[in-house]
């Protein structure tokens, strides 16, 4: 499923970028090209401020991740519950990892887009 995830990122995000590209090189007139660019621009441009702020959180949660670890390791309730608390702090590193991979995507292609439109609106 992880495969599948980054996958489908990949796909979504270069989808947008052929869409972008295509709508971008079939507008005849300057002004329609340079309006739709704009809009685009502002559109990514909103999506990547998103992004980088999705790695203020994972920063976050990864230091839930190390409070958790040595708390886990102080209480000693038994074996079976501290195994039951590293799986899980396990877990959550993984999609927190998972995560930060999907924003790295997803910046790249929103670069790519933004590259484009600002391209399109310098030349004529």
């Amino acid at each position: 499923m992880k495969i599948l995830g980054y996958i489908y990122r990949i796909v979504s995000n270069f989808a947008f970028l052929a869409l972008v590209y295509y709508s971008l090189n079939h507008v005849e007139k300057y002004q329609h090209r340079a309006i739709i660019a704009i809009l685009v621009l502002v559109y990514a441009s909103m999506r990547a401020i998103s992004a980088l702020r999705s790695f203020h959180f994972f920063q976050k949660i990864e230091r839930l991740e190390l409070v958790a670890r040595r708390l886990a390791e102080l209480a000693a309730e038994g074996p079976a519950a501290a195994s039951a608390r590293k799986q899980i702090v396990v877990e959550v590193g993984a999609l927190r990892r998972d995560g930060e991979a999907k924003s790295y995507i997803d910046l790249f292609f929103l670069a790519m887009v933004m590259l484009l439109c600002v391209a399109k609106i310098v030349t004529d």
